[in-house]
């Protein structure tokens, strides 16, 4: 690289490091976490505000969704400014004071970072689009149109095509989102470089990690070829052609080895498409690229396809689930490292999506909770999780802020179908689902503004919020921070190997976590009845201590099975 980059510390200071195994991370996303002004918008001193909170939760990472200077399109995915704060956020003062803040609590900051694609407002962009012949040109991906037509077939991740027309130049600029989301070309060394010296700018600041929003697409097949198309259709989805090629393996090891590493951050990429056999590309050991990833076969069990697909929603079974989880457990095991993660701010409230958000919705929460907290790997809890937030059901698309929302339902409502089949796929789907106001208290907007917030609350806010969940020792926030606390007391459920049982029971989810001399057996109803289980082979109520469960009594039947109330959840500890 053509400049100096200076450390603090050097390889031998850093060491073996794995304290991000050992974390909990718990996802913010900014706006809709906490108001300290007013505006309607979450923001740094609301974040801040709440760091007691935080701390008392048991968590040691908070990521931070961007926070970047961004006109907004794609709620801060679409940067502006990588060396600014948005100014609904605060400042960069604002910022250096949280990170001071939670580093004194022994919490770590982990950023969100877009290294695919900018705003079309980014200063590059600017440049780029004015002329064939500026410098910046090649800092995105521009082509001419084919015969009048766009210059492939790809389809957009937000539907239609990937190529945006613009008259400046008369040439198309790639945008694997929206339009108002160009690609960066990363085979523009310059640009490189530019982005390269901005990552170090922010470890420089202090900042502990990362995670690298949609790194998986940042190399595109040379030539940027059509896809296979055989029903000749206008667009289609290309994802082999820029998702997970080799080019970004070679980014990602020179971006760790001559930036990262000497600081030894936390970093997790977003990385769709692939299954562990694949991961351990990016996070094997002997990789030298990232220390986890996101996955995201358990995200489309409930899809007929994934990508924009995913709107068509399918019955979910658990031996799906189960095999799916279980393979990355197993493969990653001794050669990598798990991101467990159940919902986030892309996805649809877990409590809606994998149990029960009525009659049962403390209990399944709680359930859930168990799941994560005892696999192998690093959890991450989102916000809202850790008191059973559901999904909301807004009745008019007007009340939907997501661009992704939107686009699905102009697409389809254009095609002629009606509005109840769209927005029944919009209240199950739509990743607002995430983005509703934390819910903080029964007072107006749930605690979280005084002002009017920039998307409606949940209605829920009056029986699910923080304050409730509080005062009731029985509570979802109050097993949370059982079961982090638990996790920390016991390494066995943070690197043991884990043992698949009952891989064909369609209610049960029951597996085994061993470390050298000590065993876990963690048993799951992901069901609203009461299904049966013996003890495996090597377990006897003897011998198995009970360290956990979300249920006060607890049933055997007269033959020694155990039974389970619904969306029971018990971790034993083997004795010795």
């Amino acid at each position: 690289m053509s400049r100096d980059y200076i450390v603090h510390n050097d390889e031998s200071e850093v060491g073996d490091i794995v304290w991000w195994k050992e974390s909990v991370v718990y996802q913010i996303y900014p706006s809709s976490f906490k108001d300290s002004d007013g505006d309607g918008y979450g923001d740094l001193q609301g974040i801040y505000e709440k760091l007691d909170y935080l701390e008392n939760l048991g968590v040691d990472v908070i990521w931070l969704c961007p926070i970047y200077d961004s006109p907004g399109h794609d709620n801060g995915y679409d940067i502006r400014d990588y060396y600014g704060i948005l100014r609904k956020y605060g400042t960069m003062e604002d910022f250096d004071r949280l990170l001071a803040e939670a580093h004194k609590r022994g919490l770590k900051i982990m950023m969100d970072l877009v290294l695919n694609h900018t705003s079309d407002e980014h200063a590059w962009f600017a440049e780029s689009r004015s002329s064939k012949m500026n410098p910046k040109r090649d800092y995105y991906i521009w082509r001419s149109g084919k015969n009048g037509q766009v210059p492939n077939n790809w389809e957009s991740y937000f539907g239609g095509s990937v190529w945006k027309h613009d008259p400046e130049t008369n040439e198309y600029y790639l945008h694997l989102y929206s339009e108002q989301q160009p690609d960066l070309n990363w085979n523009n060394a310059q640009m490189a470089e530019e982005m390269y010296e901005m990552v170090h700018w922010w470890l420089e600041k202090g900042v502990d990690g990362f995670r690298f929003d949609a790194v998986a697409h940042i190399a595109k097949a040379e030539g940027l070829p059509s896809a296979h198309n055989p029903h000749n259709l206008p667009v289609v989805p290309a994802y082999q052609l820029f998702s997970n090629l080799e080019q970004v393996h070679s980014i990602l090891k020179k971006l760790n080895n001559m930036i990262l590493k000497p600081y030894g951050p936390m970093t997790v990429g977003e990385t769709s498409g692939l299954g562990p056999e694949q991961a351990l590309a990016y996070v094997g050991t002997d990789r030298d690229e990232l220390n986890m990833v996101f996955q995201f076969e358990h995200m489309f069990i409930d899809a007929k396809s994934s990508g924009i697909g995913k709107w068509n929603y399918k019955e979910w079974k658990l031996t799906d689930l189960k095999e799916i989880m279980s393979r990355w457990q197993t493969v990653l095991h001794g050669r990598g490292w798990n991101a467990n993660y159940m919902g986030n701010h892309d996805q649809p409230r877990p409590v809606s999506r994998f149990g029960d958000d009525g009659k049962y919705r403390v209990r399944s929460a709680q359930m859930l909770a168990t799941w994560m907290l005892t696999l192998e790997g690093t959890p991450y809890i989102y916000q809202g999780e850790e008191i059973g937030m559901t999904n909301v059901a807004f009745p008019d698309i007007e009340q939907y802020r997501d661009i992704e929302t939107k686009n699905y339902y102009n697409h389809y409502i254009g095609q002629g179908k009606s509005k109840h089949e769209v927005m029944q796929a919009i209240w199950l789907k739509s990743r607002d689902n995430a983005r509703t106001p934390m819910q903080w208290d029964e007072t107006e907007h749930a605690g979280f503004t005084q002002g009017q917030p920039w998307i409606q609350v949940n209605d829920n806010y009056l029986e699910i919020n923080v304050a409730d969940a509080e005062s009731d020792p029985q509570s979802i926030l109050h097993y949370y921070r059982k079961l982090i606390a638990l996790r920390k007391q016991h390494k066995v459920l943070i690197y043991g190997a884990y043992e698949l049982l009952l891989p064909d029971d369609p209610d049960i989810y029951a597996y085994t976590r061993t470390l050298e001399d000590e065993q876990m057996l963690v048993i799951l109803n992901f069901r609203g009845h009461e299904p049966e289980m013996h003890w495996p082979e090597g377990w006897t109520s003897e011998h198995a201590k009970l360290i956990i469960s979300n249920v006060s009594r607890r049933y055997s039947t007269d033959e020694g099975a155990i039974q389970f109330q619904p969306y029971e959840a018990r971790v034993y500890r083997k004795q010795r």
